[in-house]
Order: C-alpha cells, then structure tokens, then sequence
C-alpha cells in the first residue's frame, strides 16, 4: 500500500528533518507538534487513518511552519479521499520547504496517480 510506505518513509525522514525558516508561534509548540507527527505515524502504520489524520491536523495548529506535519497531512488526506485537501498541504509543505526531496517526491507521486485516475498524463514535476 502506498500510503503506509509513505508514512514509513516519512518516519525515518522526521529525526532528520531540517528546522523550518519559519519559527513556531509559542515556545515547545514544535516539540508538542512533533509528538503529535510521531504518534500519527505510528497509529497510521496500524491502519488507524482516522486517528493519524487528526494527530497531523492537531500538529499543524500547533506549529503551522512544521513542513513535516503537512506532508503527513497530505499523505492522510490522500488515503481519506480527500485528494485536493491533500494536495493543498503537499503545495503548503513544499512553500515550507522547497528543497526537500522527500516531499517533493510524495507530492510528484500524488500527482502523477492522480493524474493518470483522472485519465490525463502528469504536468511537469
């Protein structure tokens, strides 16, 4: 399944995860967002999308400059169906930042399934 590679991917990719150009509004809310990214991910890997959905919702109104947060957002709402909420957080997450590989090919693997679904070939990356 795609979904849980991807968020088995992003698990490893969290540790590593550069600080974000834009600070966290409170002191600890990107500590308290990580958690929240963390357990997602683990609930995620269980096959409880719901859960996993409303841990990154929760992480990204913690800390709304934690790229990470998004791209599980997206990942989530990708599974869920909803397919441009998703792609919203995938463009939100890359805004963040937009060097990061591991972002940037979850989101050109959105577009092209999701683009060859809809019967078209995928734009440019």
């Amino acid at each position: 399944m795609r979904s849980a590679l991807a968020i088995g991917f992003v698990a490893g990719w969290l540790a590593a995860s550069p600080a974000m150009a834009q600070a966290p509004a409170q002191p600890g809310d990107r500590a308290r967002a990580r958690e929240q990214v963390e357990f997602g991910v683990k609930v995620a890997q269980k096959g409880l999308w719901n859960e996993a959905l409303f841990r990154f919702e929760k992480a990204v109104s913690l800390d709304p400059g934690y790229a990470a947060a998004y791209n599980n957002l997206a990942i989530a709402c990708e599974r869920d169906g909803q397919l441009d909420r998703a792609k919203e957080a995938y463009e939100k997450a890359l805004e963040l930042e937009p060097k990061n590989l591991h972002i940037k090919q979850n989101f050109d693997y959105f577009k092209e399934i999701h683009e060859r679904a809809k019967g078209r070939p995928p734009g440019p990356g």
